[in-house]
């Protein structure tokens, strides 16, 4: 199983990261490599715990659909899901925003399994890398947008 962390220091409050985290609003930042669409459990404008989220794409010309589980969910403070793709990974990804004063410090925990020995080796030699290049790039993202003034 991979275990990726990032911490990232923001030069806003949590509020002004946050507001990224919604339906209409992550796909500006999160999943763009694939043009990704999420669709809300009932169209639901937010998040809630318990929810579920089909977030579909294409990377190339490969389909990429993923199902995720809202497991947390607490406004300004923590976001985690529970995953699982079209091609057999599971995992789990969380971000947890930590006030300090004016600014924010956000960790993001990415964490999956890819199904069988062949693909524990091919992540070691390479997903891995790729997927941590990735988690760097939605932050990045993120950031940018988030601390627009």
């Amino acid at each position: 199983m991979a275990n990726l962390e990032f911490v990232r220091e923001f030069a806003v409050p949590p509020k002004e990261i946050f507001v990224f985290f919604v339906p209409q609003r992550m796909v500006l930042w999160y999943g763009t490599e694939m043009n990704s669409c999420f669709e809300v459990q009932g169209g639901a404008s937010d998040f809630a715990a318990g929810q579920k989220v089909r977030i579909t794409g294409r990377l190339g010309n490969r389909e990429v659909a993923l199902t995720v589980v809202i497991t947390e969910y607490q406004w300004e403070h923590v976001f985690e899901w529970q995953f699982q793709d079209s091609y057999g990974v599971r995992g789990k990804q969380r971000w947890e925003f930590q006030p300090r004063g004016d600014t924010t410090r956000l960790t993001m925990l990415d964490q999956y399994e890819m199904p069988g020995r062949i693909g524990n080796v091919i992540d070691r030699l390479f997903t891995r890398h790729g997927v941590a290049a990735r988690d760097r790039s939605w932050l990045d993202r993120l950031q940018h947008l988030a601390e627009r003034r």
